[in-house]
């Protein structure tokens, strides 16, 4: 996650910034005077518009899979109704709808070979099955990520919150009646 170093900082305000405003028609001029900055120091931080927004959607996901973190941290078997509760909660917060717009976008992007792109795809799968192990076996972890970016997608596209979050419900009660007492961590 992005720290105190100057690269650091101007990646933190594009987050805020790009949260705040979306990335439509968002040059890289109008971001970089935005949070006080040139495009030529976004350049040399980032090597362009694209490598930049793919560091966002990067940061981005690390905040999300440090919260699930937090979320799981001494949970039990016991807990996943709550814990995914709360976290769906979290990931369905319309706050959010701009950067899961452009983590959608630019996965596409990098699955499409767009070699801007690619490095997005290193851990994007593997790393967030390290938190969600925590309190899943793997298959079941793999299996609620699927399901989670599927529903985040329709949410997306169709903005019916409510059947997502019952398609969501629905899963989990599937899942907590399939799950084993207790799983290798």
């Amino acid at each position: 996650m992005a720290g105190k170093d100057p690269r650091g900082k101007l990646l933190n305000a594009a987050i805020d910034h790009i949260a705040a405003r979306g990335i439509s028609d968002l040059s890289l001029r109008e971001l970089a005077a935005a949070i006080g900055t040139s495009h030529r120091m976004l350049i040399h931080h980032f090597g362009s518009k694209e490598g930049l927004l793919v560091e966002v959607v990067k940061a981005v996901e690390a905040q999300q899979r440090q919260a699930l973190a937090e979320l799981t941290a001494g949970a039990g078997s016991q807990d996943l109704d709550a814990v995914g509760t709360a976290f769906w909660e979290r990931l369905t917060d319309p706050a959010l709808d701009r950067q899961e717009r452009l983590f959608f976008e630019l996965y596409g992007q990098a699955l499409q070979g767009r070699p801007w792109a690619t490095s997005l795809l290193d851990g994007i799968v593997d790393d967030w099955l390290v938190p969600l192990r925590a309190i899943l076996p793997a298959a079941d972890a793999r299996l609620a990520l699927a399901v989670a970016r599927g529903l985040l997608l329709d949410l997306l596209a169709t903005g019916d919150k409510a059947a997502v979050t019952t398609a969501m419900r629905r899963f989990q009660g599937l899942l907590l009646d399939t799950a084993p007492a207790e799983h290798p961590h």
